[in-house]
């Protein structure tokens, strides 16, 4: 009766968002079932009842990040690299919101089926495009890779880098062009942003060549 009066109002979406806001604020690292319970004031024990192990918690992580970006494809088929950008840049913003899982969301596959389904609808929205499935999980991965990597460049707390950054001037003054670029506001937000983009620009404007010249042959 007491384990059953605790699980009122708790539901399987709760416990993964409050597993997301430990991990926000500490790190996954630092995330348990046992840690997990005592935010939400119940026992260890009584969470397996919406995961059935720490693995599923971190699938869940992983599916909060990947499901909450969706691709709008409306418009002309042709335009399906602007619709990726857009894309691109959402999936970017929603990792820098949560900065404690990008480096879980860049190693652990995506399995849970609400992840899976994420992924299933970028992919078939290309397919409204003509691209083959196997191509279009192909610019899908090509681009999503792109933004994870740069994600965990850009955050200043990812594990394993617990000491914080500097951008010390005097430090380069051996090597004239970093320390320009660095006087030219290199590692600024600002050059995270442009960084971002001539990256994403350069690779869409390439997967567009490759698939125009696949469906050309």
């Amino acid at each position: 009766m007491g384990t059953t009066s605790k699980r009122v109002g708790l539901t399987r979406d709760k416990v993964l968002r409050a597993a997301m806001e430990v991990a926000d604020r500490d790190g996954v690292e630092k995330l348990s079932m046992r840690r997990l319970g005592a935010e939400l004031g119940v026992e260890a024990m009584t969470l397996y009842h919406y995961l059935p192990n720490k693995a599923a918690l971190l699938d869940g992580l992983v599916e909060l990040v990947v499901s909450a970006v969706r691709p709008s494809f409306d418009g002309p088929a042709e335009e399906w690299p602007l619709r990726l950008k857009e894309f691109a840049a959402t999936f970017r913003a929603e990792l820098l919101r949560h900065t404690g899982v990008i480096a879980l969301v860049a190693t652990r596959p995506v399995r849970s089926p609400a992840a899976l389904q994420a992924v299933e609808d970028t992919a078939a929205a290309l397919g409204h495009a003509g691209i083959a499935p196997v191509e279009a999980m192909r610019i899908v991965n090509s681009v999503t890779t792109l933004v994870i990597g740069h994600c965990l460049a850009e955050a200043a707390d990812t594990p394993g880098h617990p000491e914080q950054p500097t951008n010390d001037a005097s430090a380069l003054t051996a090597f004239p062009t970093l320390s320009e670029a660095v006087a030219g506001g290199l590692g600024t937000p600002a050059d995270h942003q442009a960084r971002f983009d001539l990256a994403l620009d350069a690779l869409l404007a390439g997967l567009r060549d490759a698939i125009a010249n696949t469906t050309q042959k």
